[in-house]
């Protein structure tokens, strides 16, 4: 080959237009070759009030079986460098995006990692295997049956209103996909909050539809907001075979029309105990049930989401969560499995997709002593005692300006159990749920979610972050629980 330039003066870029380029395209299609492939956002860095991002991370060439499902990654080097020198490169991001072949290049010939042997080689630049040769391997050393074959052909759901999906959200839909494909029947997907759980699970459900390999699905959450954002926003293109279930309504007879159905756990086991699933769907009704935010006592043996999933237990169940737990009441794990995948809030973070955060600590200052202005009535318009009011005149019964009178610790056990709360700590879940209502009852009102569940989910929410504040809750604790 004549070139302007000596090889060992070229760069890169060089480098792949005269040597790698020719190399890959004579034995691939270019359709499926795509360069310079970005795979992250760069990550967000803070630096007082400046924000910049840093350069996301790029794969210089990405090979694919279809749109879905990229086989292999290839890095290059100018020829300064060994033929193997950007080889451990290609591999850490061929782990990254879950691909089984890594290769590395300096122009003069190809290394290669296959992941599904752990075997490494070099080879010419003319040897490099053509895209039937790579495809046979990946088929034959997986141990790839038919129907993975055919589920691995099914296309995500793509329109002028969908974005594909990011790099972590193709391996949890092809990971989830392919073990259904293979049999399995529990599985646990564990993705940060943010990172789309249902705009993954969506796609899931897509494409299982689509391959005829599930034909009735059930998505259950806990809460209506998530239910209707669900069915209003990522599952809108399935609207036509959507239903939402709603017992007091539905009819034996012409629920079972349906593809997808929605519904919250409380609705299918009611607050009398009754199962209304068992009335409405046989046991064999559902082949694939998708349990959203599963941390929330799903897995728990009493709870009303377990009697749900037992009852369905011949269908695939698939738990999805930011936040598996493992306690002496609650086990994700002991019920769904080992994680198919997981994608963490640090990893979110170092991609670019989720913004990273900074704790801010606040001590409310009522335990310390209060003093009413002088002149200020209490809400039976009695003028208050002008004197320090502490820690030990604060009861079940405390008085905040708003009017508002705390709830009983009957009344939040009463609460706890008729949300499916009750899988809570019973004083920490009292103490936060009067300290939301009372930072938030006004505004509630205001926007008519002045409901025992609305302060129920925000208490749950509240507990269940793990960045919430501890010196919060301690205050929290001080001011409403009642220590004896």
């Amino acid at each position: 080959m004549n070139t302007v330039l000596p090889k060992k003066q070229m760069t890169e870029e060089d480098i792949k237009l005269q040597y790698i380029t020719p190399a890959i395209t004579s034995k691939w299609d270019k359709g499926k070759i795509t360069m310079e492939t970005q795979v992250t956002d760069g990550k967000i860095n803070l630096k007082g009030n400046f924000v910049f991002r840093e350069k996301p991370k790029r794969a210089d060439y990405i090979l694919y079986l279809n749109a879905n499902n990229p086989i292999a990654i290839i890095e290059a080097k100018d020829n300064n460098h060994s033929i193997s020198h950007g080889l451990q490169q290609a591999m850490a991001y061929a782990q990254m995006l879950d691909l089984p072949f890594a290769y590395s290049s300096n122009g003069d010939g190809f290394a290669e990692h296959d992941f599904l042997t752990g075997k490494e080689r070099q080879f010419g630049l003319d040897e490099f295997p053509t895209e039937d040769e790579l495809v046979a391997r990946f088929k034959q050393e997986s141990g790839m049956t038919p129907v993975q074959e055919a589920v691995i052909e099914q296309p995500y759901y793509s329109s002028q209103n969908t974005y594909p999906p990011r790099y972590y959200q193709r391996i949890a839909i092809n990971r989830t996909v392919d073990a259904i494909a293979r049999g399995q029947n529990r599985l646990l997907l564990v993705m940060a909050t943010g990172t789309g759980k249902t705009y993954t699970a969506f796609q899931i459900v897509y494409r299982m539809l689509q391959s005829g390999l599930k034909r009735k699905i059930l998505y259950l959450a806990d809460r209506n907001i998530l239910v209707d954002q669900s069915i209003q926003q990522d599952f809108a293109p399935l609207e036509k075979v959507i239903h939402k279930i709603n017992v007091a309504k539905d009819d034996k007879s012409t629920i079972t029309s349906h593809e997808v159905y929605f519904s919250l756990y409380q609705q299918l086991v009611g607050d009398d105990d009754k199962e209304h699933f068992s009335e409405l769907f046989t046991p064999d009704f559902f082949d694939l049930i998708i349990v959203d935010e599963c941390h929330r006592g799903s897995a728990k043996e009493e709870s009303r989401w377990r009697r749900i999933l037992e009852y369905f237990n011949s269908a695939t169940q698939i738990g999805m969560t930011a936040t598996p737990k493992e306690t002496k009441y609650i086990s994700n794990l002991s019920y769904f499995g080992e994680p198919i995948y997981m994608y963490s809030l640090k990893e979110g973070i170092e991609d670019g997709f989720l913004a990273p955060f900074k704790v801010i600590n606040i001590m409310t200052d009522i335990g310390d002593g209060w003093r009413p202005r002088k002149g200020q009535r209490d809400i039976y318009g009695n003028e208050i005692e002008d004197r320090i009011y502490t820690n030990s005149d604060y009861d079940y019964n405390m008085q905040e300006e708003s009017g508002k009178e705390l709830w009983s610790r009957e009344e939040v056990e009463k609460i706890s159990r008729k949300y499916g709360m009750d899988d809570l700590d019973k004083n920490e879940f009292y103490a936060v749920f009067n300290a939301v209502y009372t930072d938030f009852c006004e505004v509630a009102k205001k926007w008519g979610l002045d409901k025992a569940e609305f302060f129920a989910d925000l208490a749950r929410a509240f507990i269940e972050d793990d960045d919430a504040v501890g010196d919060k809750v301690a205050a929290y604790y001080a001011c409403v629980v009642r220590h004896e």
